[in-house]
């Protein structure tokens, strides 16, 4: 099976100068079953950004939101106005109302949109219960993830607002896409706010595959030292032998994978992955 996955937006510019990139994040699968979107980025970026690569993210059969962010989800609401003929997958917990917390002050980082609006345009969507939901052949999405690295720490600024309080958000809405690979998983990730090393382990359990390839959103950008040093001993793993992360991975271990890693790319607006 062929599986070629393309970053239609990423934090940074690739070599290809008409692409647009901005904070967020978009990949587009293309296997020989299915096509599928995981995140969108926040605005019609990232299809501006197909049509200039010659790809078509409005025939896609599924779309998942990796977790209810504006700069993951923002976006559907322009792919629906090109089709709505694609099933969405979400984690539970995704239509929360997101916040960040700045001094004295709150910032909405929530979605454009609700579960009213999805029904309203016909969306057929899904909120995944907790565990592995196969979506296609070898292709799933996995949520549900214990909490048992200890170095992996939710920053406390994020919060959800629920009738009326602020309560910490632990994110259970966060949800990865794995693809079954005859050289193992490949793994993409949003934000991975539950923790990188807490997820990819939840997906070694649930599907008893190595991992070959983790692409995406890491969270790095907020590790502590003793985190920052254990995830990167944690992505030195024999089995891994393609490591495409960035968005909110953070200068700071980019550089270091970088310089470490050989197995390492900064996946940017624009990169493409292609297995056959």
């Amino acid at each position: 099976m062929t599986i070629k996955i393309t970053t239609l937006l990423e934090n940074s510019p690739g070599e290809h100068l008409g692409l647009i990139h901005e904070h967020g994040l978009c990949f587009f699968i293309e296997t020989d079953e299915c096509k599928i979107l995981f995140d969108t980025g926040h605005s019609d970026s990232f299809l501006k950004n197909a049509e200039q690569l010659m790809l078509h993210p409005s025939q896609s059969d599924f779309v998942v939101l990796s977790h209810g962010h504006y700069d993951h989800s923002g976006g559907l609401r322009f792919l629906v106005e090109k089709t709505k003929t694609f099933k969405l997958f979400v984690g539970q917990g995704f239509f929360d109302e997101k916040y960040a917390c700045r001094g004295n002050a709150w910032e909405f980082l929530g979605n454009n949109f609700d579960r009213g609006y999805l029904e309203k345009k016909g969306i057929e969507y899904y909120e995944v219960e907790p565990g592995r939901s196969e979506i296609a052949p070898g292709i799933s999405v996995i949520s549900g993830f214990p909490r048992i690295h200890e170095d992996e720490v939710i920053n406390k600024r994020f919060k959800i607002r629920k009738n009326g309080v602020f309560i910490d958000d632990r994110f259970d809405d966060e949800v990865l896409l794995a693809l079954d690979t005859p050289q193992g998983l490949i793994i993409l990730l949003g934000c991975s706010h539950p923790g990188m090393k807490n997820m990819v382990d939840r997906a070694i359990e649930l599907t008893g595959k190595d991992v070959y390839a983790i692409l995406g959103g890491t969270h790095l950008v907020e590790a502590g030292p003793e985190n920052l040093q254990e995830s990167l001993a944690y992505l030195d793993s024999d089995s891994l032998k393609i490591l495409g992360v960035s968005h909110c991975t953070g200068s700071k271990a980019t550089g270091m994978l970088e310089q470490s890693n050989g197995r390492y790319y900064h996946n940017r607006t624009g990169s493409c992955l292609i297995l056959d």
